[in-house]
């Protein structure tokens, strides 16, 4: 008889944002009078850029043609749209990537899960708590987590690295020793940031136990601060222990046309074997590229009216973090993020666990965020919102909180 991977019964509940999404509707059917605002999930609001979406215009129209029609995506990506990504998130910055170190996905989540396929399940992760849930998850689910301890909501194969208010909600270099390390800066979900001599700890520390870094730089566009690093690879000897994820989805907003990569230097290695090898083993395999239209608009991302157009989507995002994150704190609430992060990280008023003023927001104010406690026990008295929403939905959702 068959067996199946029960890795994944080990799983506490669904994923948090299938649970935030089933209790929102479950609310809309109940009261459909009531005008809910969301501001939870991490998804844009504003239209493609007009020079991406000309880009996927042009690109339809060649695949009409039988002289330009496009098949299967070569493996790594097409070349065009990694020596514009080369080029313009790299070399504008100093730091010398091959194409063949680049490689194109569908999204920097399906690389996030992924990369672990070349990893051994004996490695042991440590992660920022709280966490995105997906890097967590998806190691659960390959069996490197051990197993989920109710009482604590930890695993117990992970080492976590409790990010609180004394840290500024950043990690501190952990007690054990990890194989595996995941970062995120800008943070998701806390907003936080560390500049460049704190990220060089650690790529040094990397360097010094053996260990290998997943760099999640998805929102590295709304960086404003200039001592803060766009790339890990601004740090030295970052190439030898760092893969670095990026997306299309929060600089260029491809939430629904899926585009990312995953850089992985040649110089990575265990032992003898290259990280970039197998890497490359592993997409060739599994994955047959992110289609040919999407690649041509994520190239138009980087031509000059790419640029700026898409930076004044960021702008727009991050008015609206600015309102959220001054209007809290009019009203009384702790906040941080909001700066180099479109994230706001507020603690919950009067004692309230993160899911009861989860219910608050939605049963009284009809405004949805994100519970704390569902990146980790550490976010557990805290919530996210995200600067996401419209400019006009988000001054009514801080309207209400400031009436309330």
């Amino acid at each position: 008889m068959y067996k199946i991977n029960d890795n994944y019964l080990k799983l506490p509940g669904s994923y948090l944002f299938s649970t935030i999404g089933k209790k929102v509707n479950a609310f809309a059917t109940a009261n459909p009078d009531k005008k809910i605002i969301r501001l939870g999930i991490g998804d844009v609001t504003l239209p493609l850029a007009p020079a991406v979406i000309d880009a996927f215009h042009k690109a339809v129209d060649e695949m009409a043609v039988k002289e330009t029609f496009m098949g299967y995506a070569p493996d790594l990506g097409y070349e065009f749209l990694r020596s514009a990504i080369a080029k313009n998130d790299f070399e504008a910055r100093g730091v010398k990537i091959d194409i063949d170190e680049i490689f194109v996905s569908d999204g920097a989540k399906s690389d996030s899960g992924n990369i672990g396929d070349i990893f051994s399940v004996d490695n042991k992760i440590a992660v920022c708590d709280p966490v995105y849930p997906v890097y967590v998850d998806t190691n659960a689910m390959a069996g490197r987590t051990g197993v989920f301890d109710a009482a604590t909501e930890r695993w117990t194969n992970v080492i976590y690295m409790p990010c609180t208010a004394e840290t500024n909600f950043a990690p501190e270099l952990p007690a054990e020793t990890p194989d595996i390390i995941y970062l995120c800066f800008p943070n998701n979900p806390t907003g936080a940031t560390i500049n460049k001599d704190e990220l060089q700890k650690w790529v040094d520390y990397a360097n010094k136990v053996g260990a290998v870094i997943i760099y999640d730089a998805a929102y590295e566009a709304y960086i404003s601060e200039d001592d803060v690093p766009h790339t890990i690879y601004e740090c030295k000897d970052a190439k030898g222990c760092a893969i670095e994820i990026r997306s299309f989805s929060k600089n260029a907003g491809f939430t629904g046309t899926r585009l990312g990569y995953t850089v992985v230097p040649k110089e990575l290695k265990c032992g003898d074997v290259s990280l970039n090898s197998l890497w490359a083993r592993r997409h060739g395999t599994k994955f047959n590229g992110a289609p040919y239209i999407t690649q041509r608009a994520g190239e138009a991302v980087y031509s000059p009216e790419g640029k700026k157009q898409t930076a004044e989507q960021v702008a727009y995002y991050m008015n609206n973090a600015k309102v959220i994150k001054n209007g809290l704190e009019s009203a009384g609430y702790t906040v941080s993020g909001g700066v180099n992060a479109p994230y706001i990280w507020l603690k919950t008023p009067n004692n309230m666990t993160s899911w009861q003023f989860f219910d608050y927001l939605l049963e009284e104010l009809n405004i949805v965020g994100t519970p704390g406690s569902g990146f980790g026990p550490s976010g557990e008295g805290y919530f996210r919102l995200t600067a996401f929403g419209t400019y006009e939905n988000t001054l009514e959702a801080i309207e209400r909180i400031k009436n309330a």
